[in-house]
């Protein structure tokens, strides 16, 4: 009886080895290929390794470039790339757009050493600026006044005149491309008077724009001047899937063309 109970206890001890050893073993290999397959995708700063002769392009702005109101989570920045990409070109791609994103904090942000580092590293850069300073959330609809907007047409130029000049500090070479606006309220009590202001702002953004050479205006007030409702999401500010297309191909048309980047 003694010796049964010893056996038995044997057993269980051995049994209980057996399933810590494969527990143990379970575990280490969960965690020697977590750790090489973690070890070869990139940190937050860390971009995959590009080719040579990749077009690199980095997105700076808002919500657009953002790409908010596409269904697709691309925007004009994603669908810029899926163009070039079936057009042959080898793309490496940097969005760096943040949702609600004014010029002064665009301005800032070019402070950042990782921002300076994958600036200096770009082919394109592509860049939506300035709704946010202009339509202040809608705000603006409540007061259209001359003085209310030079004001705000004042203060974006030297906030842009400021991205500019930093990114021309880290990459003399890159071609920039800079989103007009158009006029998502264009159907409003004071549309036409707002579409008045938005072509006045464009036009300043863009002579500012002339003093670089590589610096491109892309106008997209006229995209949406006639079918507004059809390029706008459901809340009638950002573009939809269509209107970003739109954005794009006229994009991809700049870059691939003439005077564009190889």
């Amino acid at each position: 009886m003694h010796s049964r109970k010893v056996r038995l206890i044997t057993a269980f001890a051995t049994l209980a080895c057996l399933l810590w050893l494969f527990g143990l073993g379970w575990t280490l290999k969960d965690y020697l290929i977590g750790a090489s397959r973690t070890s070869s995708l990139p940190s937050v700063t860390e971009e995959p390794a590009i080719q040579t002769n990749a077009l690199k392009i980095v997105a700076l702005g808002d919500s657009l470039t953002r790409g908010t109101g596409d269904i697709e989570g691309k925007g004009y920045v994603g669908y810029v790339s899926d163009q070039l990409q079936e057009a042959g070109k080898e793309i490496s791609l940097i969005n760096l757009g943040i949702k609600g994103l004014t010029s002064p904090q665009l301005a800032e942000q070019m402070k950042e050493k990782e921002i300076r580092r994958q600036l200096g590293q770009a082919n394109v850069i592509l860049m939506t600026i300035g709704g946010n300073d202009l339509f202040l959330g809608g705000q603006i609809l409540s007061d259209v006044s001359e003085a209310s907007i030079e004001g705000l047409e004042d203060a974006y130029l030297v906030s842009l005149k400021t991205i500019i000049s930093s990114i021309r500090e880290v990459n003399t070479e890159a071609t920039v491309y800079l989103l007009g606006l158009y006029n998502p309220f264009s159907e409003f009590e004071n549309g036409e008077l707002l579409s008045g202001v938005v072509r006045g702002w464009n036009f300043k953004a863009a002579e500012l724009l002339a003093q670089d050479a590589k610096t491109v205006f892309v106008p997209t007030y006229d995209l949406f001047q006639q079918k507004i409702n059809d390029y706008l999401f459901t809340d009638h500010f950002h573009p939809n899937e269509k209107g970003y297309r739109l954005i794009a191909e006229r994009i991809t048309a700049l870059i691939t063309g003439e005077g564009g980047p190889s």
